[in-house]
């Protein structure tokens, strides 16, 4: 029994020592997956990457030149490539590692060095890309391409010294001046950026600011300061929504950046209210969005553009309530703040035709057409305005009844019974004064006859009469008038109401 119970032992041991065995064999192919490609793998790779990148398709070229790199960690060459292409890619600041990597395999690789030495320059660090020139002309003194990259780092530097002495005294025009040759030289490097931003800002031209404070966001790894700067910007130019995106930008580096936090907050509640007033003037619900043009005003006293905004929107939304006095007081107001705003004075004409001025809303229409001949939407609002002179100067259907343009049925029949009895011809004795009650009257029931009726309203309201003979197509056809009189039968005039 001993010797049967010893033999089991010595196979379950072989077992065990046989499955372990095999276990590290598969252990040794995957590790050699992980730690290192073979030599023909890696070749794959990087004829891949050449291949691709020959193609323009850098993302793939790319994928493969990280998969050389890991296959062999060693090889200079392969640094060099894949630095190649995050240039091609535009990330610079990638490149410059696996630059440096490959020179620190090979100090005497030339090429990598004048490449770092270029990225250096553009990033405005004169004094690490003069080491690098002057190693490369060390090697290769005769390297032309070596002599101009030293000499621009030269001009570089007295450049940089010449735009902040004149920026130190207040010379900000010159300071822009030598600066655009600066950026030249180093288009990477976000201090000359910011520097020209600050002086564009001292000039009073915020909008050339942006533009080079945008990149400038991108150029350093944490750039907070130009964030908030560009949503400030922005901010006093009345671009709330690109001032918002801005300092949220701010905010994802640091949650807690008090300044930027602050900021936001100011101009999250203003954004909001501005959106909030269009919202409701696209539901067309005026009165609502005139109270939050008011608190716009009470949030951001200080900043023009915002009150010269919340100013045009009561103005629009008055005229759409039909409140003509006071929407020419407050559109007045919006255009001496705004002389070209070409909505207000749109709003402001409209305003005056509803006030019967027909003269007033044609030269508001006329000068905003001034600011720009192109806009189809004043160009027929100043034809209706000048439709609506000339029909004033015949026949003016408002103005014969006493009632406004925006006065309602009930309105318009109260004001023709009161005048139809004052203007009835059976009330005047002498054949002169008959006459002229009778044309008076007549014009009142011509009056009373188109402004109750919604189509023929609609029309003269677009400048067209439609009872005057020029706008009738066809021919024929007696007129019917109202409450059974004809002022064209001569002889007795018979009157009465109906009730309705």
């Amino acid at each position: 029994i001993n010797v049967i119970m010893v033999s089991g032992r010595r196979r379950g041991l072989s077992s065990v020592l046989s499955s372990l065995s095999l276990l590290c064999v598969v252990l040794d192919l995957q590790l050699d997956g992980v730690l290192g490609a073979t030599p023909v793998e890696i070749e794959h790779h990087l004829e891949m990457g050449r291949k691709l990148l020959a193609a323009g398709q850098l993302a793939e070229a790319l994928s493969h030149y990280h998969s050389a790199v890991e296959g062999d960690s060693k090889n200079y060459l392969t640094y060099y490539k894949r630095a190649a292409v995050f240039l091609a890619m535009g990330k610079s600041k990638s490149a410059l590692p696996d630059l440096s990597q490959a020179i620190q395999l090979k100090p005497d690789f030339l090429a990598a060095r004048l490449q770092r030495g270029n990225i250096l320059l553009k990033q405005g660090n004169t004094e690490e890309a003069r080491e690098d020139f002057l190693a490369v002309l060390n090697r290769s003194p005769d390297h032309e391409e070596a002599h101009d990259q030293l000499h621009k780092a030269d001009d570089l530097d007295l450049l940089q010294e010449e735009a902040h002495e004149a920026h130190h005294r207040g010379d900000y025009f010159t300071a822009v001046q030598v600066l655009e040759k600066v950026i030249e030289l180093s288009p990477w490097d976000p201090e000359s950026r910011e520097l020209r931003a600050e002086c564009y800002i001292r000039l009073g031209d915020p909008r050339k600011a942006i533009m080079d404070l945008t990149p400038a966001t991108r150029l350093r790894a944490d750039n907070r300061a130009a964030f908030l700067k560009l949503s400030q910007l922005h901010y006093s130019l009345g671009n709330h929504h690109d001032s918002l995106s801005q300092v949220r930008e701010c905010l994802k580096l640091d949650q807690d950046d008090k300044e930027c936090f602050v900021h936001y907050k100011q101009v999250k509640k203003l954004s909001k209210q501005l959106d909030s007033a269009e919202e409701l003037i696209l539901e067309q619900r005026y009165q609502e969005a005139i109270e939050k043009c008011e608190s716009v005003m009470r949030t951001e006293p200080n900043v023009a553009c915002y009150t010269n905004k919340a100013k045009e929107r009561i103005c629009f939304c008055l005229v759409k309530m039909k409140s003509a006095e006071e929407a020419v007081d407050i559109c007045s107001e919006a255009h001496q703040r705004e002389p070209q705003n070409i909505h207000i004075l749109r709003d402001r004409a409209e305003a005056y035709i509803l006030q019967q001025e027909y003269e007033k809303a044609v030269e508001d229409y006329q000068e905003a057409r001034e600011f720009d001949q192109e806009n189809q939407e004043l160009r027929e609002g100043l034809e209706r305005a000048q439709k609506l002179l000339k029909q004033s100067r015949k026949r003016d259907y408002y103005k014969i009844l006493g009632v406004s343009r925006s006065a309602n049925k009930q309105e318009i029949i109260k004001a023709y019974r009161k005048l139809a009895q004052q203007w009835h011809p059976d009330n005047f004795q002498s054949e002169a004064d008959k006459k002229e009650a009778e044309k008076k009257f007549i014009d009142i029931a011509s009056a009373k006859e188109v402004l109750t009726n919604p189509e023929m309203r609609q029309k003269f309201d677009s400048g067209d009469d439609p009872l005057d003979p020029e706008n009738q197509q066809g021919g024929g056809g007696g007129r019917e008038w109202p409450f059974g009189f004809n002022p064209f039968e001569g002889g007795n005039f018979h009157f009465k109401f109906h009730q309705h």
